[in-house]
């Protein structure tokens, strides 16, 4: 059976919003003390107990508010008061909404795309590194990142796409780059960024427009050339410039 550690990692990779809440302080009698956790879903659902009856029930009801509003918060609670308890003691829980774990697809494994998983993983991202060629996945030794070896295509249709993803497009074709963009412009994302030239970022803009794949709204929203403008020339200088962006991405959206 998991503990409460490991599920508070898996929530912060599902789908499903949740919150931690945390006994902090008890006085007189209580059903459980000071460090007793339970991780409530937004569903109602939850993982562990902090004394059950009336007081859990409440404490899922204060969690389920937390989570919707993002806003952390400590409870007191009177269990003879408050919940006809016969226990009789007051409890303090701390509730705090669990962060989703920010992903970073970087699609291409080159060198640039190496570099940057590599000054990437200090930053408290879910790497996954995609590309076609295996001997290039193979080079990335870390391992704390997801590796798919697998055609584009099929990796895009695989990932999941939500408002904590963060997409480093950076292939080895041209004309990759602009297929990857064109599906990734549709989903939800924190942060779409395209590497090239500014003659390729030009020709691609038109494509699109013309083309009828994105429009000038969701153009503006991608990163391209990808990366701050820091006159970056080496791999390891492309992919500070690019951390650079996503961490500017990041700290603006919280």
């Amino acid at each position: 059976m998991k503990n409460i550690y490991e599920k508070i990692l898996e929530a912060q990779r599902e789908t499903v919003r949740s919150a931690l809440c945390t006994i902090v302080s008890t006085r007189g009698s209580t059903p459980r003390k000071t460090g007793a956790k339970m991780i409530v879903y937004e569903t109602g659902k939850i993982f562990g107990t902090i004394g059950g009856g009336n007081l859990e029930k409440k404490i899922i009801e204060n969690a389920q508010k937390a989570i919707k509003e993002n806003n952390p918060g400590i409870f007191k609670h009177d269990l003879q008061n408050q919940h006809n308890m016969c226990c009789g003691g007051t409890v303090e829980i701390y509730i705090e909404p669990i962060m989703k774990k920010n992903k970073l697809y970087i699609f291409g494994a080159g060198h640039t795309g190496q570099a940057l998983v590599k000054i990437s993983l200090d930053f408290d991202f879910e790497i996954v590194l995609i590309d076609d060629r295996k001997e290039f996945l193979d080079n990335c030794i870390f391992t704390e990142v997801n590796k798919m070896h697998l055609s584009f295509q099929q990796a895009m249709l695989l990932l999941p796409f939500d408002t904590r993803t963060y997409i480093a497009i950076l292939t080895y074709s041209h004309q990759t780059d602009r297929d990857i963009l064109g599906f990734c412009i549709k989903k939800p994302f924190a942060y779409l960024g395209m590497i090239g030239s500014r003659r390729k970022t030009e020709i691609t803009r038109k494509m699109f427009l013309d083309g009828g794949i994105g429009t000038g709204e969701e153009l503006k929203k991608i990163d391209m050339p990808m990366g701050l403008e820091i006159g970056a020339e080496t791999p390891e200088e492309i992919a500070i410039s690019i951390l650079a962006s996503l961490i500017k991405t990041k700290n603006k959206h919280g």
